[in-house]
This record gives structure tokens, sequence and C-alpha cells, in this order.
């Protein structure tokens, strides 16, 4: 008789749980909805976007007071997926099967809120699943604090695009007092990988195949450190820029900072041979030369050149062309003259940061008034020149009223990410794009986040120098660490 008391006493309370559950999920159900027209204010702006079908799941919350978002997708060639609660919180494995079916085709979202008791549902919204793959596993970029010239803490970080796991690669509380910059991969290949060191134990860290090596910052030879890296694709060569270079804050909020050059000069390092190989064809005292690339094949140098300027007075002065050079990639030397491929100067513009496709058609670089760091730079824009017709445009469908800058390519061509000032005005975000065969953009999407208002609003880094990877980095941050620290450094020589 006791035993079944305690039996039905049991049934009773998970009988209450499920009555109480099943009358949450009614409140918490859209009930006789009103239909608006207007599109839901959600928190980041999906509508309309073109993502791979290997993208984290889009996230979004709503704009004001919200005490429940309904939302259920729906995909154009089946499949349906439903989120209930604060905010638009999908299952990762669910959401990449929605994707995966309707690759080439549309998701139509169906957004219902509640606010004050009431729902109102807004109309439907669709997001484009590409037919090309994303071919990336994810992204490394730098976050850092407003405190530049302090660096404060900040570091090297890597983020699986398939999900929300972010992790550091390095960071310089392991370094206090230094400033890790400029890494890029080898064709988005972390096998081979290099990035620089400012501050008291500076370097320049150059991995291949798992051994490290710290190269002396500077070579007496050099105007400055080896900055701004980009590998040769056959990895025998990496193309540096050496710079001295200035900061300074600006005392209206429209120009918070300016970084300028003193001098630049652009070079060549083979890290089998430890030399560095210096031309004075793109090594000249009458203009500074900067942000070096080689294109797909190896056979040409992109890089930016402006003549040289008294500074500080003439700053604003610097307005830098895009430039290239032949290069033989079995000498490592340079072949013929200088070329001019794009004349920003004669627009009463400077183009900055090129980049090419990894299929060699087309080179998206960054205009704007003046200078060669244009990431605090209102006016900065993208734009694209065909290689093959020669011709340049302003990337307007990807651009926006504020600063759009440092971009890399997908290494298929098909996907660009950049950071851009547009969400704040103060920090710079990630943003993803979609190139067709034309070089034409799709709208561009922000880097999702699991709970995207809290994330973007907490979090007050900047997110700059990103890259896409075909595999996460493996850096032994400890050793790495350990000798930054050391000042051992590999001697380099010029030849």
């Amino acid at each position: 008789m006791r035993m079944k008391k305690r039996y039905n006493r049991v049934t009773w309370m998970l009988t209450l749980c499920v009555a109480s559950w099943l009358a949450w999920a009614c409140a918490s159900s859209p009930v006789d909805p009103i239909l608006v027209q207007q599109l839901t204010p959600i928190f980041p702006d999906y509508a309309g976007v073109t993502i791979p079908a290997e993208i984290a799941p889009l996230n979004f919350n709503c704009y004001g007071e919200c005490e429940v978002m309904d939302v259920v997708v729906r995909g154009e060639k089946g499949g349906e997926l439903h989120a209930n609660g604060e905010y638009a919180d999908f299952d990762v494995e669910e959401w990449h099967q929605l994707t995966q079916q309707n690759k080439g085709a549309a998701l139509t979202f169906t957004v219902c809120v509640k606010k004050d008791g009431k729902w109102t549902q807004y109309r439907d919204f669709t997001v484009n699943v590409s037919s090309d793959d994303l071919g990336e596993w994810g992204l490394t970029y730098r976050r850092i604090p407003p405190g530049y010239e302090v660096y404060g803490r900040m570091g090297l970080y890597q983020r699986d695009l398939s999900n929300f796991h972010e992790q550091a690669i390095l960071e310089n509380t392991a370094v206090p007092g230094a400033c890790l910059n400029c890494h890029v991969s080898d064709r988005t290949h972390p096998e081979r990988f290099t990035f620089h060191i400012r501050g008291d134990h500076g370097a320049t860290l150059i991995q291949r195949d798992g051994v490290m090596e710290l190269l002396k910052a500077k070579n007496d030879s050099l105007g400055g450190s080896m900055v701004y890296p980009y590998w040769h694709p056959s990895g025998r060569f990496v193309a540096y820029s050496t710079n001295k270079t200035n900061q300074s804050f600006h005392a209206v909020a429209e120009e918070r900072v300016e970084v300028f050059d003193h001098a630049s000069d652009v070079l060549v390092y083979s890290p089998d041979k430890h030399e560095i190989m210096l031309d004075s064809i793109v090594a000249t005292k009458e203009h500074y030369e900067n942000y070096p690339v080689f294109s797909p094949d190896g056979k040409t140098l992109y890089f930016c050149a402006a003549v040289a300027k008294e500074i500080p007075a003439g700053y604003k002065e610097i307005q830098y062309n895009l430039c290239k050079i032949g290069f033989d990639d079995v000498k490592g030397t340079f072949v013929g003259e200088v070329d001019t491929i794009f004349n920003a100067r004669q627009m009463g513009k400077s183009a900055n940061h090129p980049r090419p496709s990894y299929d060699g058609r087309f080179l998206l670089f960054t205009m704007s008034d003046y200078g060669c760091f244009p990431i605090w730079h209102k006016e900065a824009d993208q734009w694209l020149l065909d290689l093959k017709t020669g011709e340049a445009r302003p990337l307007d469908e990807v651009n926006s009223d504020d600063t759009d800058s440092y971009h890399n390519w997908s290494e298929n061509s098909k996907w660009i990410v950049f950071t851009s000032r547009r969400g704040n005005g103060y920090y710079t975000m990630l943003y993803l794009s979609h190139v067709d065969k034309d070089g034409r953009m799709s709208k561009p999407f922000l880097l999702p986040q699991r709970n995207p208002w809290k994330y973007y609003d907490g979090t007050l880094y900047s997110f700059n120098t990103p890259d896409f990877t075909s595999q996460p980095v493996v850096l032994d941050a400890q050793a790495a660490a350990r000798g930054i620290r050391s000042d051992q450094r590999v001697e380099t020589r010029i030849r």
C-alpha cells in the first residue's frame, strides 16, 4: 500500500511537470498572430544573403522588447527547422542537414514575435544557399582592443566556420607587451604560416611543416621590420615589405587614428637559405613600396607604390597606385620593369591591400583618400580589378557608409571575407560574401555567433587581418612564447 502511494505521488509529480511544460509551450507558441508586411527587425540582418551550406547557423536576435521569438525555416527542396526562445538559436546538426539538402535553393524564414502578450507575424524573408562550397575549415584573424598604443590584451585566433568554436593561436598574455600581427597562411594552407611580433622581443615567426623559426626582426641593411607577408605558391619564398611606421591620434572624432610610413620597401625572403633579396627597382628612396603579393602562378609580384612626401606635413598627399613586376621563381629574382596596373592617384585616391583571387581572374583592393592604412578611414571602400579586362569598379554591392577594408579570398575564389565598421562605427567586424563568375558579390553577412547580440555588444574588440584556413593552425603556443621571450633569433643576410 505504501509503495502504491509513493508510485501515485511520483506519477502525480510527473503529470504536473508535463502539464506545466505543455502550458508554457502553448503560451510560447504563436496564437492568432497579427500579420504585418514589414520584415522582422533582426540582428544581424540576414534577409537576402547568400551563404555556403557549411556555415554555422544564422542565429539572430530581435530589436526591441521581445518576450518570445518563434522561427520556422522551410527549405525550397524540402526540410524544416524550428527555433523558439529569447532569440533564434538553431541546432547545429539540424541546420547543416537543412542547408545541405537545399544547396542551390532558398530557405524561407517565418518569424513570429511575442510582445506584451500579443503575437506579431512578420513578412517572410529568404536566405540563398549557394551551390558553391566554401571549401575552408574556418577563419584566422586578430582581435585587438582600442588601446592601440599599448596593445592591451590581443592575439591571433581561429574559428571553425561550421559552428561557433573559437580558440587562440597565440595571445600576447604569454608575451606581455608584444603586438602580434600580419599573419598569413600559404593559400589558406597553414602548414606554412608566418606572422610578425612587435615590441621589446620583436621577431618574425615562420613555421613550415611543424618546424618553427624566429627571425631577427630587423636586418641592419633593412629600413624596418619584415611585415605584410605573402607566400609564393611554391612555398620557397615569402614576400614582405619593410616599413618605418608611425602612429598618431587625431583630435577629431571623424579621424581617430592615422598610421603612416616614413619609408617602406618590398623584399623577397628565402626561408631555405635565410636570404633576403633586395632590389633597387622595388626599394627606392623616391617611393614608398608596400603590401607585396604574388600572383597565383608565382610569375608576378603585385604591390602598392606612392611618391615619398615629407612626413608628417604631407601625409595626406601620399597616394598609392597598384603596380606589378615579373618574378623568376627559379632564380628568385625580379624580371623586367615596374608597371602600373591601376592609377589611383589620377583619381585623387589611394589603393592598398591588393589580394588576387586564387583563380587569377580578379584583384581585390581597398580604396581611400590617402595613405596606406585605411582601416580608420570612413571613406574606405572595396574595389575589384578584373585582371582579364583591366577594368576596375567599386563593389557597391558590399560597400557601406563606413570603413570597409582588409580582405582575403577562399582558395576556390568563390567567397571573400573582409572587415567593416558598418555595425557601430567603432569596431571592425568580419563579413563574408559570395562571388559569382563575373565578380559580382552577394549581400554580405556578419560572421554568425551563438547569441549575436550578446557576443557583439559585449565584445569590445576589433577583428582584423582575416584569412581563410583549410584546417586548424597547429602552433605550439608555449614553445612560441618561450622562443619570443628568449630573444634567440635566426640571422638573415642580404643577397
